[in-house]
C-alpha cells in the first residue's frame, strides 16, 4: 500500500511533513545545521542504515533543503550543504530543542539554546511583524490566510484570531 503524499495539502504543516515528517530527515537536518557534510559524518552521528541515510539526503536534496557539492572526484563523494530554505528549518528545530527541554528532560537540559556570540540562555519568542514588539506565544494562533479555500476558511473559523 502506498502511502499518501500531502506534498499538495492546503495546510502548510501537512506540506512541511512531507518534505520532514519522518524523523531520519529532521536529525539529518539537525546535524546539517550543526556543521556535518558529509556521508560519514552523517553514518557515524546518526548511526542509521546507509541505504536510508542515502535516501532521506536524496530527498532532503530534491525537497531544497540541502545541496549536493562534490568533493572528490575519485571516488566521486559530496557534501551535503543547508540551502537557506534548510537554514529556515533552523527555528523549526529550535522549538523542538526548547519542548523537548520543558517537557521531556526531567534530568535537565542537555541542550540549551543560547546565543552565538555571548553563549548566554535565550528563549524563543514571537514578534509583531509591523512594529517588532514581543507577542506571548500564549497570546497566538493560526487563522485562514489570503490564500485559503472556503474549506480552509471553515474549518479555520472566519473570524480573526490573533493580531
Amino acid at each position: 500500500m502506498q502511502r499518501k503524499t500531502l506534498a499538495h495539502a492546503e495546510c502548510p504543516i501537512a506540506r512541511s511533513l512531507e518534505r520532514v515528517g519522518e524523523w531520519w530527515s529532521i536529525l539529518i537536518m539537525r546535524d546539517a545545521l550543526h556543521g556535518l557534510r558529509r556521508f560519514d559524518e552523517f553514518s557515524r552521528s546518526l548511526d542509521i542504515a546507509p541505504n536510508m541515510l542515502t535516501r532521506r539526503l536524496n530527498s532532503l536534496v530534491e525537497d531544497g533543503l540541502l545541496e549536493r557539492h562534490a568533493y572528490s572526484q575519485r571516488p566521486l563523494r559530496y557534501e551535503y550543504v543547508p540551502t537557506a530554505r534548510g537554514e529556515d528549518f533552523r527555528v523549526v528545530l529550535m522549538a523542538f530543542v526548547a519542548w523537548g527541554n520543558r517537557h521531556f528532560a526531567p534530568e535537565g537540559e542537555s541542550v540549551q539554546i543560547v546565543e552565538r556570540e555571548t553563549g548566554r540562555p535565550v528563549q524563543l519568542m514571537t514578534a509583531d511583524m509591523a512594529d517588532g514588539h514581543l507577542v506571548p506565544l500564549a497570546q497566538c494562533t493560526v487563522q485562514a490566510g489570503p490564500a485559503a479555500s472556503a474549506g480552509m476558511r471553515q474549518r479555520m473559523g472566519a473570524v480573526p484570531k490573533c493580531p
